[in-house]
């Protein structure tokens, strides 16, 4: 999996997205390089899913520049460039009929469509289709329509379709949200195998808890109020100080086995 691009996926400086009065982000520098795997943190209304819709070419900034893959937003063929990105959203998901099949879901990503229509799939498409979906824990429900799945499997049958076209960035926009226990633990063990592979793209997962951190993960980046409060190596950034402003509480915040937890401090 992954490209052989070298240079940093995605390059963002100064930008700043303002939507009527409201400035969503404000001043934002990130920098992802293609070896790196980076989770997003910050509370609701923070800017994490505008950054991602920045990085996966669905928005221009109002003021900066953003460069993805070497391309520049605004000067580039958005539909050419959307290709090399996985994605993985709630708004996807939405857009997935419910009587879709799973083989169906995942092989349609070639085409950049949602469920399979008149196009024509060739041995590699199926095979690297049913890979996936054999890693990715969805194999035996390629034939079982989507909305019969848990969530976990929705999740992980996004997962798959996302990296259907061997992207060069995957971005995973809160795929543990509604998750029970059990689906959380293993979307993060997938995630964290997902992350030590050298082979797989340069991965950005926005959550809002630590819990949901894969191991394997090496940046962060806390946002407030549309504002960076720190980017970095996540055990520079994932520190009590620093979580605690980014979310308005005091916390303490511990690390055990590689895997973070957070809770208010007494």
């Amino acid at each position: 999996m992954g490209g052989v691009w070298t240079e940093p996926v995605v390059e963002i400086r100064g930008v700043d997205v303002v939507r009527g009065e409201a400035h969503l982000l404000r001043g934002v520098d990130w920098t992802v390089r293609p070896d790196e795997r980076w989770v997003l943190l910050g509370p609701n209304g923070a800017g994490k899913t505008t950054l991602l819709q920045l990085a996966s070419a669905q928005m221009h900034p109002t003021r900066g520049e953003v460069r993805i893959l070497g391309e520049t937003l605004g000067a580039v063929d958005v539909f050419e460039l959307r290709p090399r990105i996985g994605l993985t959203s709630a708004a996807l998901a939405q857009r997935i009929n419910p009587s879709e099949r799973v083989g169906d879901i995942v092989v349609s990503a070639g085409y950049a469509v949602v469920g399979r229509w008149r196009e024509r799939y060739d041995v590699h498409d199926l095979t690297r289709a049913a890979v996936l979906m054999q890693q990715w824990g969805v194999a035996r429900m390629a034939h079982r329509p989507f909305g019969t799945l848990s969530e976990g499997e929705r999740k992980r049958t996004q997962i798959a379709r996302a990296l259907m076209t061997d992207p060069e960035l995957l971005l995973l926009d809160e795929p543990g949200a509604g998750l029970d226990l059990g689906g959380r633990e293993d979307l993060v063990t997938r995630l964290s195998d997902l992350a030590r592979d050298r082979y797989a793209p340069a991965q950005v997962l926005v959550t809002h808890h630590v819990e949901e951190i894969p191991p394997a993960y090496t940046h962060a980046l806390l946002l407030r109020g549309g504002e960076v409060v720190a980017a970095g190596p996540a055990d520079e950034v994932l520190t009590a100080p620093l979580l605690s402003d980014a979310f308005g509480v005091p916390l303490e915040v511990q690390r055990e086995r590689g895997r973070f937890s957070a809770r208010r401090a007494a």
